[in-house]
């Protein structure tokens, strides 16, 4: 059975949500390199361990194990995207969106298909999925391509999945730009009918902050303005390396990962434990760079509205908003933003529905055969 999904290629972490589904699939974007473990307790959940053999036509070094996710984020050597990454073309990218794929297709039974090779499981998308301003117009065809296809994953040590298989077969992929998407998101239902004709007929700014990209794509109804859509390559992990840094000089104390970090301070749980029973409150750290973080970003809001003072209101939408909203709040000062709820959640959701409308275009007819 083939099924639509859209897929956000997260610098954090993998979005996925399906057609039909009520909650996404999130999956940090952190991968280590795998080995046999010594499991003293098995994991309670298939999610906090994935231990995986990825195959895939598109990646340059094939059949190689890999920690993907929650599982990763504790281990030392993990490794996360820095800004100098093109999501495009980055391995561990699209290493953990098929894992998210694969175990997607084997938890939920609504994609479960038999197959008359190996007994491997098979699952099939057409995804919805998106790319940077800055990055999607020399990049869009390269990243579609590797996409598409015909890729295997195999299950380890994870919980439930031990030795299973499953082939991840990626028919079509529709690229669109990121927070663009989340604009289409907001203005239609889930059955691709108007619900705010304010954003679906008006002149939207968009501020959507991501780990190492902010985009500031500006919507005319329902179209991209071509000469006022900007990207900057800057995002949250910006501030999040610093603050690492500084914890660490300060306290001594060392995250594993920015996605450790990056938890923390979304449960607003800036208490750290020290060696002998203290603690230290690493909230004074996070205000300092994220303050400086949220007037960068107002700064960048505008000076776009003064390109385009036609634009009628800004979103400000993506993971880093969520993180940022009160002190973005007190940057603006008489200056109005407009926030979402599940603010990281609207491009995933978006393309989940702009692969949805082509395919009411018959854009796919062919797969449909």
């Amino acid at each position: 059975m083939m099924r639509l999904a859209g897929l956000d290629l997260g610098n954090d972490s993998i979005k996925l949500v399906y057609e039909g589904s009520q909650e996404a699939v999130v999956v940090p974007n952190i991968v280590t390199p795998g080995y046999e473990r010594h499991i003293l307790q098995e994991e309670d959940a298939p999610s906090k361990a994935l231990d995986v053999t990825v195959y895939s036509p598109s990646l340059t070094q094939n059949n190689r194990r890999w920690f993907v996710g929650q599982l990763a984020t504790e281990l030392e050597d993990n490794t996360e995207l820095e800004d100098t990454d093109n999501k495009a073309l980055s391995d561990q990218s699209l290493i953990v969106a098929i894992t998210a794929l694969a175990f997607t297709g084997l938890t939920n039974p609504a994609y479960s298909s038999s197959s008359s090779y190996s007994q491997a499981d098979e699952v099939e998308f057409v995804i919805g999925t998106g790319l940077p301003v800055r990055t999607f117009a020399k990049f869009r065809e390269v990243f579609e391509q590797r996409l598409v296809g015909d890729h295997e994953v195999t299950f380890h040590s994870t919980p439930q999945l031990k030795g299973r298989k499953v082939r991840v077969r990626i028919r079509k992929a529709v690229v669109s730009i990121e927070g663009a998407a989340a604009i289409f998101n907001l203005a239609t239902h889930d059955n691709l009918q108007v619900r705010d004709e304010e954003i679906y007929s008006g002149i939207i700014g968009v501020c959507e902050i991501g780990a190492l990209t902010t985009d500031l794509p500006v919507i005319r109804r329902m179209a991209i303005d071509n000469h006022f859509s900007y990207g900057e390559q800057m995002g949250l992990a910006n501030y999040l390396d610093p603050i690492l840094r500084e914890v660490e000089d300060q306290f001594g104390y060392s995250f594993p990962s920015r996605a450790k970090l990056a938890q923390r301070i979304k449960q607003r749980d800036f208490v750290i434990q020290r060696i002998g029973e203290g603690q230290a409150n690493i909230k004074p750290i996070v205000d300092l760079y994220f303050t400086r973080a949220a007037q960068r970003v107002v700064d960048l809001i505008k000076k776009r509205w003064k390109k385009c003072p036609d634009i009628q209101c800004f979103y400000v939408i993506g993971g880093g908003a969520a993180a940022l909203k009160p002190y973005l709040i007190e940057a603006a000062g008489p200056i109005k933003l407009r926030f979402v709820s599940d603010s990281e959640l609207q491009n995933v959701l978006g393309y989940l529905k702009v692969a949805k409308s082509r395919m009411n275009q018959g854009a796919f007819a062919e797969i449909t055969q």
